[in-house]
């Protein structure tokens, strides 16, 4: 409907964006993360800037650490995490360092792991967080561990970088999937946020997304956040000059319309509860047939990826022997399984890990 309202409306143009982006979306987009009430926003401490979707948002932030962080430049990055983040930080020359983060043994959170890197690193190093739906586990912390993180990056002045790719596509819930990102705002920290809008906007080859820097309580907290966005403008300009236009023209309308933000909210339930839906299916069918290991850790993961415990070995032979696909280190599109294919998966995943106990 929006792509519609779009084609059709007679002062339709192609020219530039401003720089930062067109503030229908970017404003939006910074409401749909922080919450519409935020006192980063109503405070005027916040500088957003429209990006070549998430992967651009994180470039732009990682450029301005590596212009401006005086603290600790080392980037802590969660082991595992999307292959792309090390290379965006690592082009920049900003060094990194890895935070243990999935466990094998319980297929979950190592959240002790997690705690003793952050309380062992330098004083004031950058830790780049999942907001939700980690990429790739599909492990959450859940709230309380999340205020344990802050409690313990407070004591160390730890700086926080979100990437955020999946807000309303692991819960179904805009407000929860950024929950994480508003309590450490919350808490007083000053933080970076990547924002992509490709998954939960469908808008992948549109490349809509949105960077935003949230300045810490401050008294000219105003004044910095101005001196901030005048410094992004500059990257931004001799990085793309302009932002893509129509992606983030499509969010905007929908974004900007109650009725079509609505629907968008009812769509992204549906999607994300089709999703857990599949879950509950798959660990039934695998529990059914017996298969050797415990298999709880596919319903408590979340959002569109699953790390299902498979091997190296096992998702080579799934492949030879299935024609099974997914990455090498086990991890599965929950989005690919439907009620037509879950059983053959299923009976598939059982047969290999039976042949190679």
């Amino acid at each position: 409907q929006a792509d519609e309202i779009l084609r059709n409306d007679p002062e339709l143009n192609h020219e530039y964006a401003p720089i930062a982006g067109i503030p229908q979306f970017t404003g939006k987009a910074n409401e749909l993360m922080l919450g519409a009430d935020s006192p980063a926003i109503r405070e005027k401490r916040t500088s957003s800037v429209q990006t070549i979707s998430g992967t651009g948002a994180v470039h732009l932030g990682a450029l301005f650490l590596a212009k401006f962080y005086k603290g600790n430049r080392t980037v802590y990055i969660s082991n595992p995490t999307w292959a792309n983040h090390n290379q965006i930080f690592g082009n920049v020359g900003l060094p990194i360092a890895q935070y243990p983060y999935f466990s094998k043994e319980t297929k979950g959170l190592d959240f002790e792991g997690l705690k003793s890197t952050l309380s062992s690193a330098p004083e004031r190093s950058i830790i780049l967080l999942h907001a939700c739906a980690h990429n790739p586990t599909g492990v959450d912390p859940t709230q309380e561990q999340w205020k344990e993180i802050a409690a313990l990056m407070r004591q160390k002045n730890h700086f926080p970088f979100f990437d955020c790719a999946y807000q309303g596509f692991a819960s179904g819930n805009l407000a929860q999937d950024a929950w994480a990102v508003r309590y450490f705002i919350e808490q007083g920290f000053e933080l970076l946020i990547a924002q992509s809008f490709a998954k939960n906007f469908g808008l992948y080859g549109e490349r809509a997304g949105c960077f935003h820097f949230v300045t810490a309580p401050a008294s000219d907290a105003a004044e910095t956040t101005k001196r901030i966005a005048s410094q992004l403008a500059i990257l931004q300009r001799s990085e793309i000059s302009n932002p893509p236009l129509y992606g983030a023209r499509v969010a905007a309308t929908v974004l900007n319309d109650p009725a079509l933000f609505a629907e968008w909210e009812d769509n992204l339930r549906t999607m994300s509860g089709r999703i857990i839906e599949m879950r509950k299916v798959l660990r039934a069918k695998l529990e059914e047939l017996g298969t050797p290991g415990t298999w709880n850790h596919i319903t408590d993961q979340i959002g569109m990826f699953s790390f299902t415990g498979l091997s190296e070995t096992q998702v080579l032979k799934l492949r030879e022997d299935a024609h099974v696909y997914m990455t090498k280190n086990g991890r599965i599109s929950m989005a690919g399984l439907n009620t037509r294919n879950v059983e053959y998966f299923a009976k598939a995943v059982d047969k290999v890990v039976r042949e190679t106990k």
